[in-house]
């Protein structure tokens, strides 16, 4: 049962100092953006997140909603 406990705790250890590194390597010692909007590739694909993906459906239907409304 220690062994696991201490094998664990070396793993997460490991993993703490490979991000420590990471972090002061960095010129401003900040992680780069994980989000979709901030992307470059994604952008030129065309595929947003899905916040803004809701909010554009919802704006199309709402639309699609008064059309139907003046008719």
């Amino acid at each position: 049962m220690t062994e696991v406990v201490l094998f664990s705790a070396l793993i997460i250890a490991i993993g703490m100092i490979f991000l420590l590194v990471k972090v002061l390597l960095k010129p401003k010692g900040e992680f780069s953006s994980q989000h979709i909007h901030d992307s470059k590739a994604m952008k030129e694909r065309g595929i947003h997140c899905v916040m803004d993906q809701d909010r554009e459906m919802r704006r199309k239907s709402r639309l699609a909603v008064d059309e139907k409304v003046e008719r």
